[in-house]
């Protein structure tokens, strides 16, 4: 069936045709809601097409890295669970959620997004870390992309919260934003046979060869790339 698949699309792909009539550059609708969720310090709803990530932002108080005394830092996590897909199972954390994770923890640190200096409290004792969580809702393709966006914008959205002293007050929220630099955007390109094309549905990626995610600032600024699946992409091709 996947052979059949990937035969029937690669003949629309040399039309410049898909299986839901775009072309191999389009994408599908894209929408964003910040706030969604008011118990978090930051947080965001992602619909790409049928495609919906939400983000949530929570922050902690931790002595910061021995490498790293002045800076604080960010942990990223995703949850796939049967909700969004069948294909996706209960329980610990699989390969899909892992790389899902790093992916998007690379497009930020990777662009300094977040000013990392100024999320510490005391030089070698204290500072911020912000826990960006991802739990894709429905998945029809593309999470990549879906997540990264949804990332970007809870952290956009979150404020810190009431810091006394050590304590962290959650109930009470100031109206300091998160440092940020600037504001990467992830683009995920699939290669099927000799084509390319972005924002792939569910069925498109199960053909695919290979996958590169890139993401670049609004200068055009290259930050982090991550390649995908078994297939090879040579430098011209990734150009």
């Amino acid at each position: 069936m996947k052979l059949g698949n990937k035969e029937h699309l690669m003949k629309s792909l040399e039309m410049d045709s898909r299986i839901d009539g775009r072309k191999k550059l389009n994408f599908r609708d894209v929408s964003v809601e910040y706030g969604v969720y008011k118990n978090a310090e930051g947080s965001s709803r992602v619909k790409i097409g049928g495609t919906e990530v939400i983000a949530g932002i929570k922050m902690e108080v931790r002595p910061p890295y021995p490498d790293s005394p002045d800076k604080g830092t960010i942990m990223v996590g995703a949850e796939l669970t049967p909700l969004a897909s069948p294909e996706f199972e209960l329980g610990p954390p699989g390969i899909k959620a892992i790389e899902l994770a790093r992916v998007v923890d690379r497009g930020i640190r990777e662009s300094e997004m977040i000013d990392f200096k100024k999320l510490c409290i005391k030089e070698g004792e204290s500072a911020w870390v912000i826990s960006i969580d991802i739990i894709p809702m429905n998945d029809e393709g593309n999470l990549f992309d879906a997540a990264a966006l949804a990332a970007l914008a809870a952290v956009k959205d979150a404020v810190f919260p009431k810091l006394d002293g050590e304590k962290i007050d959650y109930t009470t929220k100031t109206k300091t934003k998160l440092p940020i630099k600037t504001e990467p955007i992830s683009v995920t390109v699939l290669r099927v046979g000799k084509n390319f094309i972005v924002d792939p549905l569910n069925n498109e990626e199960e053909c695919a060869d290979a996958r590169l995610t890139v993401a670049t600032a609004a200068d055009g600024t290259i930050h982090a790339m991550q390649k995908g699946e078994v297939g090879v992409l040579t430098l011209d091709e990734i150009k």
